[in-house]
This record gives C-alpha cells, structure tokens and sequence, in this order.
C-alpha cells in the first residue's frame, strides 16, 4: 500500500506501526483490567463506570487501535481508512480529557474524585494521558492528513456533548447523584454550559492537531489554516 505523500512514516505496516498499536492496546487493556478489580460505588451503579467520559473515551482509543492492529497485520487499506476515520472523533476526544482532567486537578483534584477514591500515579496516567499520547502519535507519524472539516468536527462535538449531557442526567436520576463530584456543585445550566464549551474545546483539540501536523510534517500551510481558517481541514485532492 502506497504511503500518502503528506504522511510521515509508513503505515499500516508491520513494524512501527504494529509496535504503537500494540503498545497502546496493552495499556488500554491494563487500565481496563484495572477498573475491573477496583471495587468503587460506581462499580454497581446505574451505568456503571461508562458514566465518566473518560471510560467512554478509552474505549473508543482501544476500538480505534485494534483496527489499527488488524490493519497493520492484513495490509488492507480498508481497515487503515476505518482506523483513520475512527481517529478523527477519539483522538480530538481523548485530548479533550487529558486537558480537563489535569485542568481540573491543578486547581482541586477532588472536582473530578472523591478524596478516598484519588488514584495512584500510574493507572491515573493510564486513564488519563496515555491515550491521547498514543492516539496523537498515531496520527502525527502514521496517518495522512485529516479530510474533517472544522465545521463538522463542531457538529461532531456538540453532538458527543448533548448525548453525553443527557447520558450523565439520566444516571443521576437514577442513582441519586453524579459521576463527577464537579457535576454535583454546578446547576443543571451550569452543568449545560460546562458541556458546551467542552464541546468548544473539544474542536479547539482539533485544530491544534491539525496545526501540530502541519508542523511537524512541514506543512505550512495547515499550520496557516489551523489558525488563520478554522473551516480548513479539506484535504481533498491532496
């Protein structure tokens, strides 16, 4: 399979390529493992621990990498297009997580957990910044550039947050509060706001992805658009 000219390193293949998935899968898996034998009230909730948009969020990195995985193993270009399409809503999704969670933490880490729920290092950077490393140097080294437009990376956010919005009320109705200790202390306007500029940052997350691309590839003139044309990421005809 030929490589896009615009792509920096050869991919799918068996060797680079394979190792990054792999890589990100064995540490995906190892946080799943770790939440399964980590007994929380959120173990037996309403939900469960897809309430945190994290969880849902790792999920879409491990789907996303395994495709990955069978891409480089098979060499077929249908599944490197299906993995690239995956990449364009959980790589923008899980740097979003990374800069709320760490925003958060740096002002009071027990807006986002409970003082006897607070993780240890490792499985917290597993949650919560090993999978937007991975999946950003995924598509910085081993993917060709973006086709998503700004406006329907925009859609595509205020879609995940208005589902998620509601996925997260819908569990506090039924278990009686919230997943986040930060949802507890906002009105349910402040609670809609919140969502919506995450759904602002979450296109935010892309254009700078977008710009980081253009960079380190040279590219000039995604660097430009990431800036200057925020409806830029058309990259038909290149």
């Amino acid at each position: 399979m030929a490589r896009h000219r615009l792509q920096r390193l050869e991919a799918p293949s068996r060797t680079l390529s394979m190792l990054l998935h792999i890589a990100g899968i064995l540490s995906f898996t190892a946080s799943f493992k770790f939440l399964d034998q980590w007994e929380t009230p959120i173990s037996s909730a309403y939900g469960g621990h897809y309430q945190f948009l994290t969880i849902i969020g790792l999920a879409l990195a491990q789907i996303t990498f395994v495709v990955g995985l069978l891409a480089d193993i098979t060499l077929s270009p249908m599944l490197f297009k299906a993995k690239n399409t995956l990449s364009t809503f959980s790589a923008p999704l899980e740097i979003l997580i990374t800069i709320l969670y760490w925003g958060l933490c740096a002002i009071d880490k027990s807006l986002v957990f409970p003082p006897d729920l607070q993780l240890d290092f490792l499985p917290d950077f597993g949650f919560h910044a090993a999978p937007g490393i991975m999946l950003a140097l995924d598509l910085l080294l081993l993917s060709p550039p973006w086709t998503i437009e700004a406006y329907s990376a925009t859609v595509l956010s205020m879609s995940l947050a208005i589902v998620y919005w509601f996925w997260v009320e819908w569990c506090g109705q039924q278990n009686g509060w919230y997943p986040y200790p930060i949802f507890e202390l906002l009105s349910t306007w402040q609670r809609a706001l919140l969502f919506i500029s995450s759904a602002s940052l979450m296109t935010g997350s892309t254009m700078l992805l977008k710009w980081l691309y253009g960079k380190l590839n040279g590219i000039e003139r995604f660097q430009k658009e990431a800036i200057t044309n925020p409806a830029g990421f058309h990259t038909k005809g290149e």
